[in-house]
């Protein structure tokens, strides 16, 4: 039984609006995509254009140069390893190759600095660049970078290489791993759409706000109320 049939009209009135404008958002009106992919795909290009770190890792590169290592990397498979020697070929380090295994020598800031000229064309989405320079798919290309710098971490440590070791994996971690995660997305500074970025945090309180008062006019019209 309804006891308040104003504050019970209210709350449906406020329901049908929440629900029409739920409606809109689903529509494709937005680039061809509705408001939920589009917000989402601007908060991953914000997230992206927050963590190119590659200009300061090679700052710390630059502390490893006139440092040569020679370093046993044990592959998985015969191919990997083939697909990888051309990664440290092209880094001007010299490699043996036998079976799955490949030792590289050389300087190790000529291996971490191809790495990271690699993983700044993956960030930047210049997959045809990579391709062009090894013959092989970018982003398998960014994998095998991946893979290497994982052994050539457990190979310096093993030689006690901690310090050395530790850029390597920052490497990996930070400029690599991060450039394939986000490969084909556009980085994009938060301030340049700091406008869209307000607007939608403060809709979604709102919007979250509007649906529960629908909800407690409508019960509280109906004669529904909590008590002790």
């Amino acid at each position: 039984m309804i006891v308040n049939r104003k504050e019970f009209s209210g709350g449906l009135a406020l329901l049908a609006f929440f629900f029409a404008v739920l409606i809109v958002m689903f529509q494709p009106i937005f680039d061809g995509k509705n408001s939920m992919a589009y917000l989402d795909a601007m908060y991953n290009s914000i997230s992206k254009g927050s963590v190119n770190y590659i200009d300061p890792l090679r700052e710390e590169v630059k502390e490893l140069n006139n440092k040569d290592v020679t370093l046993n990397l044990k592959f998985s498979s015969k191919i990997q390893a083939e697909q990888s020697e051309k990664l440290f070929h092209r880094a001007g380090v010299k490699t043996s190759l036998n079976g799955s295994n490949l030792e590289v020598s050389g300087p190790i800031a000529a291996m971490l600095n191809s790495s990271l000229d690699d993983a700044e064309l993956m960030y930047h989405n210049k997959a045809e660049d990579i391709q062009s320079k090894y013959g092989i798919e970018a982003r398998r290309t960014t994998f095998n970078w991946w893979t290497s710098l994982g052994l050539m971490e457990k190979s310096l440590n093993s030689q006690e290489e901690f310090k050395i070791a530790k850029v390597t994996s920052t490497v990996l971690k930070k400029a690599v791993e991060t450039a394939y995660n986000y490969y084909e997305i556009e980085p994009l500074k938060i301030m340049d759409k700091l406008g869209l970025v307000i607007f939608s945090l403060v809709f979604y309180v709102v919007y979250t706000l509007w649906y529960g008062f629908a909800i407690l006019f409508v019960f509280e019209g109906w004669g529904l109320n909590i008590g002790h």
